[in-house]
């Protein structure tokens, strides 16, 4: 009998005995691999489920934390100064700050939270640059918990880059029984984060558009249709239970003249001069945090209660800048507070919302973004209304655009905020003069600040992706992925020999080869004797980084 016909009745015996739960997953990795099934979309069906109800679920649990400590839910905290001494607001955030400290510490020992804090929307967009979409189900569930005692109990910050996260976490948990291949389980990752942003505002439009702007990076056709329906998903959830509302009211938007339209520029650049420092100062303040501790050997995990301690005094004083904000952004779009006032809390909410991230609080910065542009757009609408009187478009509009340009370059996502604006507004004049400030306002700010506020949190590990993936592939693909392995007992050579070790990145190698002028150098261990353990040939590093570059087009355009 040939050997063919030897291996055939194993294969089919085989394919009986294969379980159910294999079968699945077979024919989800086939259809995955095929990248246009009905299989994929329903999927992403499944995660816009999950992850919608996870948006829910942390927004409730942070209403009932609130309730519990302010006796008010939501972000009410303005409405709770009338019945709370200043000692109150001082207590609740220093008490919030305990618990955080002891979650982190917990997280610290078990080895979840390996860098003591609580994880966010950079994490996301890391695991899908470099890690193949892999997300951990404990340390991401762990930081949905600090984030929600974080803002249950008022400390500046926004509750949408948590939802995200645990949007990503539960959709990694759907997807790594299927053992999805890298490709699908990075596209989970966005439909993920699109149903949790499109459940948080209700915009199931801007939640796929920031899945590709933020999360993915690309537009790829094949991503296009699961990440889609998980959004649409998502948004659905949300209305079910909250019904078809905004996430904070929204004044009517007036027509606007051609004067308005010239003045949205000078608000762009506005809008840069707020997010720059806001940027700046938030990846700033936590390295300094971070550093100033370990000088002191003070543990990181005992930051949270000085921090919130810090806020609180803050909060007594202006209580509007505490919690997620969007009592204090819908006050604002209606015109309630004087100029006077607006430039204040901009500059009270900055400086909270840097102590709150800086001292390992969890949270996220789209909240805190809005709150600021809202301000920002609603005192320079106050002027031009002093300038042009009350026939143009009034305060409401400029502050809808100051909102939605100062997040869109703090977040550096112009297109997905112009999006939920327009969602959130349904005004096409806004939309557009949103366009024109966004644009100026993330140009001058990724200049200044060389990325996005993500982008700045993932270079922290070492990964610069602002250059794009030639970028990520060298900083990712190690020696030991591409060495030809060999057995080291009948390998011998000397320490002084040129050689490379086995957990040097991919961009450290090539650069040896050509700096050495060498065609191949054998791979060591870094341990004990440093033995060889394999061999690479500089062909072999231009031909591996070569497929990585071919395999990244083709899944950023196919």
């Amino acid at each position: 009998m040939s050997e063919a016909n030897e291996t055939q009745p194993k294969e089919v015996s085989g394919e009986i005995a294969m379980t159910p739960l294999r079968r699945v997953r077979r024919f989800v990795v086939n259809s995955f691999t095929d990248g246009r099934t009905p299989a994929l979309w329903l999927l992403g069906v499944l995660v816009g489920i999950v992850a919608g109800y996870g948006a829910i679920a942390l927004r409730l649990a942070i209403d009932g934390i609130r309730w519990l400590s302010l006796r008010e839910a939501g972000a009410q905290a303005a409405i709770a100064a009338d019945s709370l001494s200043p000692l109150q607001f001082i207590m609740v955030p220093l008490a919030g700050g305990c618990i955080v400290g002891l979650l982190l510490y917990a997280g610290e020992r078990l080895k979840w939270l390996t860098e003591t804090r609580a994880l966010g929307i950079a994490d996301v967009i890391e695991a899908r640059a470099v890690r193949n979409g892999r997300v951990e189900a404990a340390p991401g569930l762990l930081s949905s918990l600090i984030a929600v005692t974080s803002l249950g109990t008022g400390v500046s910050a926004g509750r949408e880059g948590p939802a995200v996260h645990l949007g990503a976490t539960l959709a990694a948990l759907i997807a790594r029984p299927l053992g999805l291949p890298a490709r699908a389980a990075r596209i989970m990752l966005g439909c993920g984060a699109a149903a949790a942003v499109a459940a948080s505002f209700n915009a199931p439009v801007a939640g796929a558009l920031f899945a590709f702007e933020v999360i993915l990076g690309h537009y790829a056709l094949r991503s296009i249709a699961p990440i889609a329906a998980a959004s649409v998903t998502g948004a659905v959830v949300a209305r079910i239970h909250f019904g078809a509302t905004p996430a904070f009211a929204i004044p009517p938007i007036e027509p606007a003249s051609i004067a308005d339209m010239a003045a949205i520029v000078p608000l762009g650049f506005l809008a840069a001069g707020v997010a720059i420092p806001f940027v700046i100062g938030t990846i700033r303040g936590t390295r300094l945090v971070t550093e100033q501790a370990r000088k002191l050997h003070w543990p990181l995990w005992a930051l949270p209660p000085l921090g919130g301690l810090m806020v609180g005094v803050i909060g007594a004083f202006a209580p509007e800048v505490l919690g997620v904000g969007y009592e204090a952004t819908a006050v604002a779009l209606a015109g309630g507070y004087g100029i006077g006032l607006l430039a204040g809390l901009i500059c009270l909410k900055i400086v909270a919302t840097i102590i709150t991230l800086s001292f390992r609080f969890g949270g996220g910065v789209f909240s805190p973004s809005l709150y600021l542009g809202a301000m920002l757009g609603a005192g320079y609408g106050a002027l031009v209304v002093n300038v042009l009187g009350e026939e143009g478009a009034g305060i409401a509009f400029f502050a809808v655009v100051g909102m939605g340009a100062v997040s869109g370059a703090v977040l550096g996502a112009p297109l997905s905020t112009t999006l939920i604006v327009f969602e959130l507004t349904a005004s096409y004049e806004a939309s557009i003069a949103l366009l024109v400030a966004v644009s100026l306002a993330t140009v001058l700010t990724t200049t200044a600040t060389k990325g996005s506020i993500f982008h700045k949190q993932v270079e922290r590990h070492g990964y610069d992706l602002t250059k794009g993936n030639a970028r990520v592939i060298l900083q990712t693909i190690r020696a030991r992925d591409i060495m030809t392995p060999v057995d080291n007992s009948e390998v011998t050579g000397e320490l002084e020999e040129p050689h490379v070790y086995e957990d040097d990145y991919l961009g450290r190698v090539m650069g040896f080869f050509s700096a050495e002028k060498l065609d191949g150098a054998p791979v060591r261990l870094r341990s004990g004797d440093q033995p060889i353990v394999g061999y690479i040939a500089k062909a072999d590093a231009h031909a591996a980084y070569a497929r990585a570059l071919q395999t990244a087009h083709e899944e950023e355009h196919r």
